[in-house]
């Protein structure tokens, strides 16, 4: 038997890497004699077939053996030995056992498995059978029962494609998944032929739709036309193109009754007027059961029971879901016209002999079952879509009225307010899809307004306020609120992209004749800090947070917080923020979440509460995820990175802060960017690396633009007058360094921030001689006694200790030493308290050495020499050693010869070279389990 020709390579396969390296592992084995078994699984439309044609091509190009390729026929299911008939028949040459007889006679198990390796026996064979559930039951368990025997020297394999592994039970089963977003957006670039003109929010709407199928993906870019890819042509309602996935995935359900065909049907027209995702109610569906003549004990069966819908429905509590999305939409394409009518008149029915709090979804199942457009449905819609209805509701409506409506430009504004709803609840993905219905022709200000928001939280933050600029100069001559609201968001991307003039630019378009009074004198506060009035701005911001104690908008509150913040009462900012925390998550929007999360969290860090800040930054960086919101995941990662910088481990921190840092690149975000820097070089301090946290920080507190934030560069210079001077740079860095101390002594007294004199006086002590530290740190102590807060007075003890022991008077540093690492220890800075104890040690003070997850190769070493061995293996001088350890260069040279002897080096290299190896593998794990928590 001679190798086939007649399977021809299919096209690159996007994001199956994994799964072609699994199927190559295999192929591999049966080229040196050892055969096996996959079976591959997966819904339709994901690929199955074309990974059987990959392998099933790459085997032949190399010429390795014959392979036999099959794929079922639905119509012959029920036609005995038809599946191996079919694959005998793609043999290349003669078989000692016809197919034909096959067919007539039969053939049993064992005399497949014996024919399989005859075969086998002249070249390694290749067994490739597709839609291999569609199989007659015969040709199933003869193949089923051959594939469990095939392993060692077999030199057969078998590579099954089907849409689960029920009927190869006991073999090794792979299941496909959706593509992921890189995948999936590779293969719209091949599909539109990397066509740069193809419109973002389209771009979003088509990979939104495939849900990572790649055949619907196809199937729907293939439908479009090129001035509806490009965004000038509205897109149709719903997207056409997935018919043939749709019919796929309902021919799994062709040989259940009639009467469950009826419930599948309800169950999947229930979900219409739910929010995506939501499933149907268990008791609606009880009650149309019974409504359209189904028995109770069928009811039961079908919805309280998987296997009496084939696994189709799947209940959680009093919802009720199908196991698939695409399952339910199958459902409904495969329905005739008169009957889908049917089931969505009778439920509206139902609802509509509800209480009030039904008519809407009653009014979305009689917009269902319509036969065209209908004006006054869909009047009578847009009316009821109004609150208390959740916005998740009211967005599906509005879609159905805009669907129904005959007006182009009331289409559109209802396309339009059904994507504001979405966005509202936080689905962002809805939202861009209602977006991408409205003709660009009939935006008129809501729809770029909406486009705005949605990038202000999940795009450039240069876009989002043109946008949001532009939607407010559309919007002012009918929609006040709306207005300000824009203008508001706009500022907010400006301060986000760190641009005070264009933050001062969108604040002062604020109309003042539409705002409120605290919304006036918080748009006149915010414009007299940033153009260089703090006492006039101050006393308005003062007047607008008092005003919050009445509000009971979160959007209030949040001006509130931010007020707050600016004044530098972080106590007030915290009250402020939980306050509109509570808000939200009482009254919403779902949408708002992140951001109050996010404001609640950096207020609590400013107020040294970092555990409280760790926990809030968590649950918003969820529900960023949750909503879509990647600007305010990498607010939210910068904030988490901020706090890890205390609490560590250093490897959080550096997680976070990469995360962070990677997406306020490509969006303009340089609040964040600024804040997870400066995360990362507060861990550097708290390791002991002054150095290179003098290197980071030094760009961010400089004045001008291009260097840090103008709202919180001043927050980050006590870390780099500490860093300066720990690195022995003061004398390098004195011109800067004095202006960024005079800056913020100027800061200082604009600001209430309670830590803010203990920090100054911090850095005065610093930068004094050694006679004048004493008084400056004592000063500094004073200040945080009236202030508060464990950490940054124990910041303070620990340098006031180590100016004590570098004076060579260790027995009076032990005692803020002592205090600096009792506080460290009380507030959870785990880094911070491992320096402490370190100069603790060199102080002469026995203190338990940290867990290092084991001995290690300095387990013999004095701690001041395991000390000395790290800096030196991190490539630091014997200089640079005696700055951060506060001990002299000689001291260093004495304690580095000691090391070399005792760890058997003769060499900087070799330290360094050990210590990775007994040490470098566990970090290396650790940090990357970290990133992938993350």
């Amino acid at each position: 038997m001679t190798p086939s020709t007649t399977v021809h390579s299919p096209l690159r396969l996007y994001g199956r890497s994994g799964e072609l390296a699994i199927l190559e592992t295999l192929l591999g084995k049966l080229r040196t004699g050892d055969g096996g078994a996959l079976v591959l699984t997966a819904p339709p439309g994901l690929g199955r077939t074309a990974l059987l044609r990959q392998a099933a091509a790459h085997y032949l190009r190399g010429h390795d053996g014959p392979v036999l390729y099959a794929s079922a026929a639905p119509t012959e299911q029920r036609l005995p030995y038809s599946g191996l008939h079919a694959l005998l028949c793609s043999a290349p040459g003669p078989l000692p056992l016809a197919p034909d007889t096959v067919l007539s006679s039969g053939i049993t198990p064992g005399a497949l498995l014996g024919l399989l390796r005859a075969l086998g026996a002249e070249q390694p064979l290749l067994v490739c059978v597709d839609d291999a559930h569609l199989w007659d039951p015969d040709s199933r368990a003869a193949l089923g029962f051959a594939a469990r025997r095939l392993g060692a020297g077999s030199r057969v394999a078998v590579v099954i494609g089907a849409a689960d592994e029920t009927a190869f039970a006991g073999l090794p089963a792979l299941r496909l998944g959706p593509l992921d977003d890189d995948a999936a957006t590779a293969l719209l670039d091949r599909l539109t032929d990397g066509a740069a003109d193809v419109d973002p929010v389209v771009r979003s709407e088509l990979l939104r739709e495939a849900a990572g199928n790649p055949r619907l993906l196809a199937g729907l870019a293939g439908r479009l036309t090129p001035g509806q890819l490009a965004g000038r042509t509205a897109l149709p309602y719903p997207l056409p193109g997935g018919e043939s996935v749709l019919d796929a995935h309902a021919a799994h359900l062709d040989g259940l009754s009639c009467d469950t065909h009826t419930l599948l049907l309800l169950a999947a027209a229930a979900e219409e007027h739910e929010p995506d995702g939501a499933g149907s109610d268990a008791a609606l569906l009880l009650r149309a059961g019974a409504r359209a003549g189904l028995s109770a004990s069928h009811l039961d069966r079908v919805l309280f029971a998987p296997a009496g819908s084939a696994g189709a429905l799947q209940r959680a509590g009093s919802r009720v879901h199908f196991s698939h999305p695409l399952l339910r939409r199958a459902v409904l394409h495969r329905a005739p016209p008169g009957r889908r009518r049917a089931v969505h008149e009778l439920l509206a029915g139902l609802l509509g002999g509800e209480p009030d709090r039904a008519r809407l979804p009653a009014l979305v199942q009689k917009a269902c079952a319509s036969t065209g457009p209908d004006a006054g449905l869909a009047e009578q819609l847009e009316r009821a879509a109004t609150a208390p209805r959740p916005h998740g509701e009211r967005s599906a409506a509005l879609a159905r009225a805009a669907a129904l409506s005959t007006d182009d430009a009331l289409r559109a504004a209802r396309f339009t307010a059904a994507a504001e709803q979405a966005r509202l609840a936080g689905d962002t993905g809805r939202a861009r899809a209602m977006l991408a219905r409205v003709g660009p022709h009939l935006a008129e200000g809501a729809a770029p307004y909406v486009r705005g928001m949605l990038a202000l939280r999940d795009g450039p933050a240069a876009d989002a306020r043109e946008a949001l600029l532009a939607a407010a100069e559309l919007l002012a001559p009918h929609d006040p609120r709306r207005t300000l609201d824009a203008l508001f968001g706009a500022a907010e991307a400006a301060w986000a992209m760190g641009d005070a003039i264009a933050y001062l630019d969108a604040m002062n378009r604020v109309p003042v004749a539409a705002a409120d009074r605290p919304t006036a004198q918080y748009r006149a506060g915010m414009c007299a800090v940033l153009a260089g009035h703090p006492d006039r701005g101050h006393a308005l911001l003062r007047c607008c947070l008092d005003s919050a104690a009445r509000a009971e908008d979160a959007g209030e509150l949040l001006r509130a917080g931010a007020c707050a913040l600016v004044l530098g009462e972080v106590d007030a900012a915290c009250r402020a923020g939980a306050r509109a925390l509570a808000v939200v998550r009482t009254r919403g929007p779902e949408a708002l979440l992140p951001h109050a999360l996010e404001q609640l969290a950096y207020a609590e860090l400013r107020s040294g509460q970092h555990a409280r800040a760790r926990a809030h930054a968590l649950e918003g960086l969820h529900a960023a995820r949750r909503t879509g919101q990647r600007n305010s995941a990498t607010h939210l990662h910068a904030v988490l990175a901020l706090a890890a910088s205390v609490e560590g481990p250093a490897e959080a921190c550096a997680a976070h802060a990469d995360a962070a840092l990677t997406g306020a690149g490509p969006h303009g975000l340089a609040q964040a960017a600024m804040l997870a820097t400066w995360a990362v070089a507060r861990a550097d301090l708290a390791a002991g690396r002054p150095g290179e946290a003098a290197a980071r920080l030094g760009p961010l507190v400089r004045p001008g633009p291009g260097t840090g934030h103008f709202a919180t560069r001043m927050l980050a210079v006590p870390c780099y007058v500490e860093a300066v001077v720990l690195s022995g740079r003061a004398h390098e860095a004195g011109g800067e360094l004095a202006v960024a101390v005079q800056e913020f002594t100027l800061w200082t007294t604009r600001t209430t921030d309670p830590q803010v004199p203990a920090q100054l006086a911090r850095c005065r002590a610093l930068l004094a001689p050694a006679e004048e530290a004493a008084a400056r740190y004592e000063e500094a102590l004073a200040h945080h006694d009236r202030a508060g807060g464990d950490f940054e007075r124990a910041r303070t003890r620990l340098l006031q200790g180590q100016l004590l022991r570098r004076l060579r008077r260790t027995r009076e540093a032990r005692g803020p030493l002592r205090d600096a690492l009792v506080a460290f220890e009380r507030c959870s800075a785990r880094a911070w308290a491992g320096r402490a104890a370190g100069e603790l040690r060199a102080a002469g003070e026995a203190v338990d050495a940290p867990d290092r997850s084991g001995p290690g190769p300095l387990a013999a070493l004095t701690p001041q020499q395991q000390r000395i061995a790290r800096c030196v293996a991190e490539g630091a001088t014997n200089r640079e050693v005696a700055v951060r350890l506060s001990v002299s260069p000689r001291t260093v040279d004495h304690h580095l010869r000691n090391v070399f002897a005792a760890l058997g080096v003769r060499s900087r290299t070799e330290l360094a070279r050990l210590l990775d190896r007994g040490g470098g593998a566990r970090l290396q794990d650790r940090d990357e389990k970290k990133r992938a928590d993350l």
